[in-house]
């Protein structure tokens, strides 16, 4: 019987594997594809297709998606300073967006009947992807083994073990993904509410104990230059995390609502986007108005929850990020930062377009640009509204 076409999301880790075992002894041609953006080096990739082929895949591919990653994702998420519950940077989340454009293209380009991923049912990565693939390509049936067949971490490895695939339960403890926009950690600790990661859940260890000055030079928004070297922006994110990861900054615990209305928690470690975003933040805050922030802000958090639970597809995200690249053309300037174990600060910026003028006054000092009795105007003004509501209110 001739087997089906299937296109399998594959990581090499121990979901996708389980599937790509499974799936090639079943009536399926499996083309494996793992999208980089970001996590995979030159020696990963090729250990990832070796163990591709030793599972059964009838082909492997990795696509390089690093630049449309940025191009359409990490640099809105950088104008916007987008930090879910003002804490993650939305590491995998939005890689997760990219990979699945990328596989549903993939998917019809050799006219794949079928498309599969290891996303388990009580989590968020199963329906950012079964939304790209049906608004992409409804024609295409999801087969999601994890998901339908209700296995745990254990029950998988029971499988490869019984065909002769050994996975060390130390090594299947964490679930990592790692991205240009960080590191994702779930764990045993990240189940409960109160337990911490340990130390070697985190991808980088403390190397550096001696305090760095660092310098951040951006352009409309994005970044040009790191310590006075310049680069692409991929080059420079990917500097920066080897530069600050030393340091072990960026880690913490992420506590949410889920797509599918659960609590969930997981820790991730992303020092470059971290640095990037608080950086960028400081540098808008000298360069932008006070309506420019407050509209972005508001803006910013709905688009980052937008890209979060999967409607990346919807046109508002477009108009959105079109007024959040409009809103970039003065932030502009360099930010000094120091970097510390586990932590860094914003020392401040220089731009031609800092807004904190001297010659319009001195904040708490002296004012320079009005006189004392149009300051003295302007606040009776300003309180007339609240006078008359409270004057007429005072006895009611």
């Amino acid at each position: 019987m001739e087997k089906e076409k299937l296109v399998l999301a594959y990581s090499g880790g121990l979901d996708t594997s389980y599937s790509l075992k499974k799936l090639s002894q079943e009536n399926y041609e499996v083309h494996a594809v793992s999208v980089n953006t970001g996590g995979f080096s030159i020696e990963e990739i090729d250990t990832i297709e070796k163990k591709a082929y030793e599972m059964g895949a009838f082909t492997y591919k990795n696509i390089n998606a690093l630049q449309a990653f940025y191009d359409q994702i990490v640099k809105y998420l950088i104008f916007g300073n987008v930090l879910k519950n003002n804490t993650y940077p939305l590491s995998v989340s939005a890689e997760r967006i990219i990979q699945a454009v990328e596989i549903v293209h993939y998917a019809k380009s050799i006219k794949a009947k079928y498309i599969a991923h290891g996303s388990t049912g009580a989590g968020n990565d199963q329906v950012r992807f079964d939304l790209i693939f049906q608004i992409l390509a409804p024609e295409v049936e999801i087969i999601t083994l994890i998901r339908d067949q209700q296995l745990s971490r254990e029950d998988e490895i029971a499988y490869l073990k019984s065909q002769g695939i050994d996975v060390p339960w130390e090594k299947a403890k964490y679930s990592i993904n790692q991205g240009l926009w960080g590191t994702s950690v779930g764990g045993a600790e990240t189940l409960t509410s109160n337990e911490a990661l340990p130390d070697s859940a985190y991808p980088s260890s403390l190397t550096k104990t001696t305090p760095e000055d660092l310098e951040l030079e951006f352009k409309s928004g994005e970044l040009i230059a790191v310590n006075g070297q310049s680069g692409t922006p991929i080059a420079l994110i990917q500097q920066l995390q080897e530069l600050a990861k030393g340091f072990a900054i960026g880690r913490d615990i992420h506590v949410g609502d889920t797509i599918i209305g659960i609590k969930g928690r997981v820790g991730f470690e992303a020092a470059a986007p971290l640095l990037i975003i608080k950086a960028h933040h400081l540098l808008e805050k000298h360069t932008l108005s006070k309506w420019q922030q407050h509209q972005k802000e508001q803006l910013a958090s709905f688009y980052g929850m937008q890209l979060h639970e999967g409607q990346y597809l919807d046109p508002v995200m477009r108009d959105m990020e079109a007024f959040l690249e409009n809103s970039q053309k003065k932030v502009s300037g360099t930010v000094f930062l120091k970097l510390h174990p586990y932590r860094f600060e914003l020392l401040g910026i220089a731009s031609p377009h800092d807004l904190m003028q001297a010659e319009f006054g001195s904040y708490g000092e002296m004012n320079k640009g009005w006189t004392a009795d149009e300051a003295k105007g302007f606040i009776k003004l300003t309180a007339n509204a609240s006078k008359i509501y409270q004057h007429l209110n005072k006895n009611r």
